[in-house]
């Protein structure tokens, strides 16, 4: 059929060519007209599969999503991976949000490499084809990719360029602004936004609505068993739904967390009243939700920190001690954090904070192996501590194990000979 003939009398020839080259989106009255001549449904004329396809598709992407949030990254990432199989290169719109979802349970199972692989791939195809993805959160969840990978200076451009996007269109509310304020705050950039985020939407209150999530998920499955797609996509809708506010609110108090955190390393103008009532208001947060606990933690060493830098020694000394009663079961670096929080404490009092040094090393030393920021910034921290308290080779042994952490290996050798760092 020539495109004159599809045409026929009500549409032009030049229409129906821009349709078909993706640059018109026909109405719905000329879709049905098209699919009448053509001998199919306007479902399958839009998106390449039929109602009943397409429905079973979309309940399929809600179960990944589930499992992504609720359930196991690792299940998610093979979910998204089996929908953009089976949506082929006729359904480019479905195929786009899967392997979207793909990239995001990657980046949940801290496989940041394969992540940003799949992010950059991602934001090629919205540079494309606008109308299937979105530029601004690909950018955003790269920004946050690239911090952990340890590449500041493209997470810094990737979160400036995302802030001139928000910034022209004027919002501050929303998933992607709190996404965006928490990238901003990790690569400490944009901070006037991510304080406009926290007065604006502050951190909201948090409630456990887990039982009724997986209630929703379950009935979902049940009704999909049964053969009522239709049924089964609203409640995994609705699990979505009531999933959503603690997600936001976890996002929320991890930003929270941050600010604190910088606010109480600023040599001066630190309003350390506002970071202490972030602190705490994160720490209740994430008391909510026992999954939890190790953001927990690190919101209790952050209140610490900042009650120690307000000069109330007494209130800081009972955070740290909640942060490692919290973190009991933990051995990695936030614990050892929190006994650095304390040493702080102890050496603040003029009193021997060596025990707590010690412990926070022991703690660093059986951390796993790998590139590690978080672990890094601890080990920075400890040869600060060591150096203050007059110990200079344990300071020196410190920082070489700051620098390995993110990939940088010192040879020194003597104790007076100048490091030579080698990749």
């Amino acid at each position: 059929m020539s495109q004159a003939q599809l045409a026929g009398p009500d549409l032009s020839d030049s229409y129906v060519s821009l349709i078909e080259s993706g640059k018109r989106t026909p109405t719905p009255v000329v879709a049905r007209l098209l699919a009448e001549r053509l001998g199919c449904t306007t479902e399958f004329l839009l998106h390449g599969i039929e109602p009943r396809q397409r429905i079973d598709t979309e309940l399929g992407l809600r179960h990944a999503e589930l499992e992504l949030y609720h359930g196991d990254p690792t299940v998610a990432a093979e979910r998204f991976g089996d929908i953009v199989k089976a949506a082929g290169d006729d359904n480019a719109m479905l195929a786009a949000h899967a392997r979207l979802g793909r990239a995001r349970a990657l980046d949940a199972q801290g496989k940041t490499g394969r992540a940003v692989e799949a992010y950059e791939r991602l934001r090629r195809e919205a540079a494309a084809h606008p109308e299937r993805l979105a530029d601004l959160p690909l950018t955003v969840a790269l920004c946050r990719c690239y911090q952990r990978a340890g590449d500041t200076l493209r997470a810094r451009d990737l979160g400036a360029h995302a802030l001139s996007q928000v910034e022209r269109l004027g919002f501050v509310h929303g998933e992607i602004a709190v996404e965006l304020a928490l990238a901003l705050v990790e690569t400490q950039t944009g901070l006037p936004f991510v304080e406009r985020v926290l007065t604006e939407s502050g951190v909201p209150a948090a409630t456990d609505r887990t039982a009724e999530t997986l209630g929703l998920w379950r009935a979902s499955v049940t009704a999909a068993d049964g053969e009522d797609s239709a049924l089964a996509v609203q409640l995994a809708d609705d699990a979505l739904a009531a999933g959503r506010p603690a997600r936001m609110a976890i996002r929320s108090a991890k930003t929270a967390t941050q600010w604190a955190r910088l606010t109480a390393a600023r040599s001066e103008g630190a309003d350390l009243d506002r970071a202490n009532e972030l602190a705490l208001s994160a720490s209740r947060v994430f008391a909510v939700f026992p999954d939890e606990k190790l953001e927990h933690g690190r919101s209790l060493v952050a209140l610490s920190h900042v009650r120690l830098r307000a000069g109330e020694a007494e209130a800081a000394l009972v955070s740290a001690g909640q942060a490692l009663d919290v973190l009991a079961d933990s051995r990695g670096a936030a614990t050892a954090d929190a006994h650095l929080v304390l040493a702080e404490i102890t050496m603040a009092r003029s009193d021997d904070a060596s025990a707590s040094l010690q412990r926070a090393e022991d703690l660093l030393n059986a951390c796993s192996e790998g590139l590690d920021r978080e672990t890094a910034q601890a080990w920075r921290k400890l040869g600060d501590l060591w150096g203050q308290a007059g110990s200079i080779d344990r300071q020196a042994g410190a920082y070489r194990k700051a620098l390995e952490a993110v990939g940088i290996h010192v040879n020194i050798p003597g104790s007076t000979a100048a490091a030579v760092l080698t990749r």
